[in-house]
């Protein structure tokens, strides 16, 4: 009597995780999230989570701090601005002032929703020619957006942090341009060279973090060509041209 062994059965497969889950999972199980992203790309829930979270921030500057004293403070950081504002009358600087306050909101408010969008593409399309033609691997358009917008998921921590510090410190002590202070840029004085604030600024924890992650996300991709050392030295190598150029321009018009 011959006797057949009995084929084990196959392990049911890993139920799909869902845009929601993904953006927890970016955060405290990255490699297999992001190895579930490239297999089943998805990337509009964290641009729309991106949109709400810029949104939210500018409402709660609007209601806390003002756009006024917001541009008030502009205007003191820039010499050129000073200039132009001392050669009006004082009812003349008030009310371009009031002017400006009054109309700021509306070019925020738009820039919160098309700016994630955008952003998510150029970012997405510049990667994807980075990671295709130099280290010739084989990623489609979609599957860098997916990367791209899952790896900004802590600029959502950031988001919420921004809020919490714009409703309990003083307004007037506030700089909206850098809310939560998680770079070194936050320690230097008012008077500090403009490329110098640019430069130290740029040295975020949550740049460092989202550089993290699209590192996991494009060696997930094509794991074959991309180790996850090779991805974070091509992420990092485009970020240090970004802030070099981002410095030069502020060194340039300071």
């Amino acid at each position: 009597m011959v006797s057949t062994a009995t084929p084990a059965p196959e392990a049911p497969a890993p139920a799909p995780v869902n845009s929601f889950g993904r953006v927890f999972g970016a955060l405290f199980s990255p490699k297999a999230t992001f190895e579930s992203i490239v297999k089943q790309p998805t990337w509009i829930v964290p641009v729309i989570l991106f949109v709400f979270a810029g949104l939210a921030v500018s409402f709660s500057i609007t209601q806390r701090i003002g756009w006024r004293t917001v541009i008030e403070k502009q205007i003191a950081d820039s010499p050129s601005a000073q200039k132009q504002m001392e050669q009006l009358t004082p009812d003349q600087r008030n009310d371009a002032l009031n002017s400006r306050a009054k109309f700021t909101p509306y070019i925020v408010y738009p820039i919160n929703v098309l700016a994630p969008f955008i952003g998510v593409l150029v970012v997405g399309g510049i990667f994807l020619g980075a990671f295709n033609l130099i280290l010739g691997a084989r990623i489609n358009f979609k599957t860098s957006l997916a990367i791209v917008s899952y790896a900004w998921v802590p600029g959502l921590i950031g988001a919420l942090l921004g809020i919490l510090v714009i409703f309990l410190k003083d307004p007037s002590t506030i700089d909206v341009q850098n809310l939560v202070a998680s770079n070194p840029g936050a320690v230097l004085s008012d008077d500090s060279p403009k490329w110098l604030v640019s430069a130290l600024t740029s040295l975020d924890l949550f740049s460092f973090w989202t550089m993290i992650l699209m590192a996991f996300g494009y060696s997930a991709a094509d794991p074959k060509k991309i180790s996850f050392g090779k991805a974070f030295g091509t992420v990092l190598g485009l970020w240090l041209v970004y802030v070099l150029i981002k410095v030069g321009i502020a060194a340039a018009f300071s």
